[in-house]
């Protein structure tokens, strides 16, 4: 069994207790105008151009296939309609302005890479975490993953939008030590409009890992001009306050640095805007906490 993967990350310390290794997944349900990692948007290989790397050598074009690179006048025009994500092109790239997202690899192949830092794991008390993307839109192989980690005697944690298949998420949990759970606008209205889907089904999956009494963290990206509201700060809180699964809540400040990515990818229609200040984000933290009675921290 493979999974598309976009990256693994070693030595994390922000994703789950302790040193971690990340494994990003590809796809997601999801297409938030805010999303930090953009090359999870896809399950499907991407190539990412970075027009300022570009020396115009023309090696892309000698081996493409399908036409997607050419040179006019010596400027290099890619066209991603005809691009298949294949790799070719990247394969021979010299500069790097060309590279591949996603490429296939098996249980075995991200074990090997996850087993290198086991020792780090156990005095750090961390482990492995899923993310992407939603891990869990490749859910066989995200639990095979979990079961095998599990096996190895590692923790785990799952980041998830909560955009997911019921089944497939109960099956998840058995194995899951910890969910890092997104809650990003409040109300079907808002969540439609940031999110590109609904909430419902959302926190319809959050009641039923409440009623496991999975360990849960409620993450919540803060961003200006979009869903920094007083009425998604309530609805952070009495969320939090309601399900006693959850046993932290994390506030997230928007950054740019999906924007630059997105760019790369061909991604249009991000949303940009100043990041908030740490304070009025650490306001926020003492309001839901005062609310909630839960630990709440900017994250």
């Amino acid at each position: 069994m493979t999974g598309s993967i976009f990256h693994l990350q070693r030595f994390s310390l922000f994703d789950g207790p302790g040193v971690r290794t990340v494994v990003f997944l590809k796809g997601c349900p999801l297409q938030c105008v805010w999303c930090h990692n953009p090359e999870g948007f896809s399950a499907a290989p991407q190539i990412m151009y970075d027009a300022a790397r570009c020396i115009g050598c023309g090696d892309c074009a000698g081996v493409c296939k399908n036409g997607a690179h050419a040179f006019t006048q010596g400027v290099h025009v890619y066209d991603r309609s005809l691009c298949t994500g294949c790799g070719t092109c990247a394969a021979v790239c010299c500069t790097q302005a060309l590279s591949l997202v996603g490429r296939q690899l098996s249980v075995e192949e991200v074990m090997a890479e996850v087993m290198k830092d086991a020792p780090l794991y156990r005095e750090s008390g961390g482990g492995v975490t899923l993310s992407g993307g939603e891990p869990l839109l490749q859910a066989d192989f995200a639990i095979a993953l979990l079961k095998e980690c599990k096996k190895q005697g590692l923790t785990s944690c799952v980041e998830t939008c909560g955009m997911v298949d019921a089944d497939k998420l109960m099956q998840a949990a058995r194995f899951t030590d910890l969910f890092y759970f997104d809650y990003k606008a409040t109300g079907e209205e808002m969540h439609r409009k940031l999110c590109g889907g609904p909430q419902t089904p959302v926190l319809e999956n959050l009641a039923r890992l409440e009623a496991i009494q999975a360990r849960v963290v409620l993450r919540c990206p803060m961003v200006p001009g979009a869903n920094l509201c007083p009425e998604h700060i309530l609805g952070i809180a009495e969320t939090a306050g309601k399900y006693t699964c959850i046993h932290e809540v994390q506030l997230e400040p928007f950054h740019r640095l999906g924007l630059g990515k997105a760019g790369k990818l061909g991604i249009e229609g991000m949303y940009d805007t100043a990041p908030p200040a740490r304070a009025e984000i650490e306001h926020y933290c003492e309001k839901i906490t005062g609310i909630c009675g839960k630990r709440c921290i900017v994250s």
